[in-house]
């Protein structure tokens, strides 16, 4: 069993502001006492505040990298499913991506795929509750709420193909006879995908029912 971890922004953008950031380190130092002026003058602090201001902040700043110095909500999530699969007595490697804000920690067999499958379970039910528990271990160990995602086997990605053709037959749909078309239930987080599926080909979605009757239902307009 191993753990491999990937870090990128989250697009060209900030690759860029990034390596920007690291040619002009002087412009970098000046920046955040110029908006700390601002601030101040905002708040109606005087000159006199500024010591006292500034060392509160070096507190933050110390508590802040105190902080950092803990495990991370990857590291945290790849131990907890390290452990659930020692007690399950299955075999399998752990990869953790971070792109952007969001944490994607996937389980990958080191054989055969098919003994991961009752960690997938019946359309993915318990893949959903496991990614729910590892959260709430990530929320235990850190006081703080995460929109980690778990994929065990590659279903998610399997399974964003098939919804990706759900929502190209029903724009196909809608535009061929003008009528709403309601697709089967599914989770939030699927619902999300197809969401961005329809937005992407200049339709309008949006999400109907409750609890497990909750599904898309996309529209011309």
């Amino acid at each position: 069993m191993s753990q491999t971890r990937t870090e990128h922004p989250e697009d060209a953008e900030q690759a860029e502001q990034a390596e920007q950031a690291e040619q002009e380190p002087a412009a970098a130092q000046e920046e955040p006492q110029q908006e700390f002026t601002e601030d101040t003058a905002e708040d109606g602090r005087t000159d006199d505040d500024a010591g006292a201001v500034d060392q509160a902040e070096d507190a933050e700043d110390s508590q802040d990298a105190e902080d950092q110095d803990g495990p991370d909500e990857g590291d945290i999530a790849a131990d907890y499913l390290e452990e659930l699969l020692d007690i399950v007595d299955l075999d399998g490697d752990i990869d953790i991506e971070v792109r952007g804000e969001r944490t994607y920690v996937s389980v990958v067999a080191e054989e055969g795929e098919e003994e991961l499958d009752d960690l997938v379970g019946r359309k993915g039910e318990v893949l959903d509750a496991l990614q729910e528990l590892t959260r709430l271990a990530v929320l235990t160990a850190t006081g703080g709420r995460t929109r980690l995602v778990l994929d065990i086997a590659g279903h998610r990605e399997t399974r964003r193909g098939e919804l990706k053709e759900q929502a190209d037959d029903a724009v196909a749909k809608v535009r061929e006879n003008g009528q709403d078309v309601h697709l089967e239930p599914m989770s939030s987080y699927e619902r999300k995908i197809v969401h961005d599926f329809i937005a992407e080909a200049g339709l309008v979605s949006e999400s109907e029912g409750e609890g497990k009757r909750r599904h898309v239902v996309v529209t011309a307009a």
